[in-house]
């Protein structure tokens, strides 16, 4: 069973930064995208940066230009450094792999964002 675990998360002050990690149980060659989504108190889940197999990556606009996605292939871990955090930034930041019709999430961490 593939498992994701993510780490990272806290509070932080607006216009601080935080790095998420997220290890992977698996090779992440083995999987089409790794990539991070967020989901704030009574909304949707939203995609916030993926990686491909290919490392093309994609960005929500929202966070272009402040968060990066990056991984670490000899650890099979993807990483998701966020800068210029800003209050809207507040969410549980889900790591997500998907391969073919087959997707699987981690158990989410908290990023808080408040002066």
């Amino acid at each position: 069973q593939v498992q994701l675990v993510e780490s990272g998360g806290g509070l932080v002050q607006p216009g601080g930064s935080l790095t998420l990690s997220c290890a992977v149980s698996e090779n992440i060659f083995n999987f089409n995208s790794v990539g991070w989504f967020r989901q704030a108190p009574g909304k949707q889940r939203d995609m916030v940066a993926t990686i491909n197999v290919g490392g093309v990556t994609d960005y929500a606009n929202s966070v272009k230009g402040r968060f990066t996605i990056s991984r670490d292939n000899a650890v099979n871990t993807v990483y998701l450094q966020m800068n210029s955090l800003k209050l809207e930034d507040t969410a549980v930041y889900y790591c997500r792999a998907n391969i073919l019709r087959t997707t699987y999430w981690g158990q989410g961490t908290q990023v808080t964002v408040s002066s």
